[in-house]
């Protein structure tokens, strides 16, 4: 990330091309940078914390490291349904405030890695001051699709990173 990135919130479209792991959250297709990526598991046993922000499932021990489980689901204020063979915890590191924190993140299916040029890139669409979209990098449209492109580093904010490094 560019300096410019940092202070403005905008990204270099050009500096988007890349490798992508796609998957779905409902009938919509969304992107993560494949770097950030650190494997993806099946849906596994995940202990309940109370008093949690509810798109915090719970943790799970992943080769002795308990790290924290979010829904990207009920992140985005989607209609919660219920997990399928298909449902998975995708293991990605995100910047905090310090070191950076491992979290899992449930969608409902994994799809495929894909290379996105810099020429299937395209700015994020503008909703206005009221909605939040500094989460979405780009679109990234692959034949007749779109690829929604996340920055899984603003997925949270600083605060709720925050109280996950503290799980």
């Amino acid at each position: 990330m560019t300096e410019q990135e940092k202070v403005t919130g905008k990204h270099d479209l050009k500096s988007l091309a890349g490798k992508y792991l796609t998957f779905k959250l409902s009938h919509e297709t969304y992107g993560i940078e494949i770097l950030k990526v650190q494997e993806i598991i099946g849906l596994m046993s995940i202990t309940s914390i109370p008093r949690t922000p509810n798109f915090v499932r719970g943790v799970i021990n992943l080769r002795g490291k308990v790290i924290p489980v979010i829904e990207l689901r009920k992140k985005f204020d989607m209609e919660t349904v219920e997990d399928t063979d298909h449902t998975c915890i995708i293991v990605v590191q995100v910047l905090g405030s310090g070191n950076p924190i491992t979290m899992g993140v449930i969608v409902d299916e994994v799809s495929e890695v894909v290379d996105i040029a810099d020429n299937q890139i395209e700015p994020a669409p503008s909703f206005g001051a009221s909605i939040d979209t500094a989460f979405i990098m780009a679109m990234g449209k692959l034949g007749e699709s779109v690829v929604i492109l996340l920055d899984i580093d603003k997925v949270l904010t600083a605060n709720e990173i925050q109280s996950l490094s503290s799980i």
